[in-house]
């Protein structure tokens, strides 16, 4: 699911659902993907459907797309959203992980284009019901699809104490994983974000101003809940090899665990040689498969931040498929 959006004005066709505004790093995006008609693209993170409309639009009059996304409810407005595609557009309920068996099921070979846009969306974020908010009472949830797989209360309710920091410290960074921990063991069962978001509050004894102390705890609990990270790395090889020669993929990321695993695999990949420094002779037989096309990631500018305050950590690493 894509962590884009902002709320906006009612979208046609599904009463008092809110009509997302234009994703995060739209234009760079579109330049990046650069699509053109007769090819075939991929949004492995369709959310509202903001990136794929725009997609849509570039590769007129034949250009294709297929979208999948985990969340039952993002899949719903993007089906309205992109009605007007008709079969130049086909959407599932899947993990990015499943886009291989997809692609092959519906009989395309290989796509023009790729795009991830990772992490959680305002969507899902401003609706109490989905957990994913320290600001606002709900059920701790968290995850993207509803009707699969443990969530977040299960974790907080039933791992250990040694677990839990674990996840604190490697998903959330967080240097008050201990306390935080000790604080939900001592005060089991935990089953809504506004009683987690106290407990962590109480239990962290200084936070950055502006900054609210459960931030992390959230993004942590978040990420174990979807196994977000384990997707990614083990996603980026598959994704690369249903990308066509001279295809691009298109990653954006909002912290900086899911930028490493994606700026390693491009560095990686674009290099002819990954053995040892230390190594005097080549025995890897590694060869390039990509070009990165950004040395650096692509940052929002100020006026998109002032927009979307929500953008404000997004970052767009691209690279090229060059056999």
């Amino acid at each position: 699911m894509n962590g884009s959006n902002t709320g906006g004005h009612a979208f046609p066709g599904i009463p008092g659902e809110p009509y997302p505004h234009r994703p995060v790093l739209y234009h760079q995006v579109l330049e990046a993907l650069a699509p053109v008609s007769d090819s075939d693209y991929l949004d492995g993170t369709l959310g509202a459907g903001g990136h794929a409309e725009g997609i849509l639009q570039a590769s007129a009059p034949r250009g294709r797309l297929l979208g999948l996304d985990l969340d039952l409810e993002a899949l719903a407005i993007a089906r309205q959203r992109l009605f007007i595609f008709g079969d130049r557009v086909i959407l599932r309920q899947a993990s990015y992980r499943s886009a291989p068996q997809i692609l092959n099921e519906i009989g395309w070979q290989q796509v023009q284009g790729i795009l991830l846009d990772l992490g959680v969306s305002s969507m899902q974020i401003d609706r109490p019901g989905r957990g994913f908010s320290f600001t606002q009472d709900g059920p701790l949830d968290m995850r993207f699809d509803q009707g699969q797989g443990p969530a977040a209360a299960d974790l907080v309710n039933t791992l250990s104490e040694e677990a839990l920091v674990k996840i604190l410290r490697e998903y959330g960074e967080e240097r008050f994983a201990k306390r935080i921990a000790s604080a939900i063991i001592t005060s089991r069962p935990i089953h809504t974000t506004a009683e987690l978001a106290v407990l962590v509050k109480a239990a962290v004894p200084q936070y950055e101003p502006g900054i609210h102390p459960a931030t992390r705890t959230f993004q942590a609990l978040r990420i174990a809940t979807n196994q977000e990270l384990e997707s990614l790395a083990r996603a980026l090889p598959d994704l690369l090899r249903c990308l066509a020669p001279g295809g691009r993929i298109a990653v954006i990321s909002f912290h900086s665990l899911e930028d490493r695993i994606v700026k390693q695999f491009f560095r990686t990949e674009s290099r002819d040689c990954i053995c040892p420094p230390e190594q005097p002779v080549c025995t890897c037989d590694h060869k390039a498969s990509i070009k990165v096309l950004t040395k650096k990631p692509v940052r929002p500018d100020i006026k998109e931040i002032q927009e979307n305050p929500r953008a404000r950590s997004a970052r767009l690493r691209v690279a090229e498929k060059t056999k």
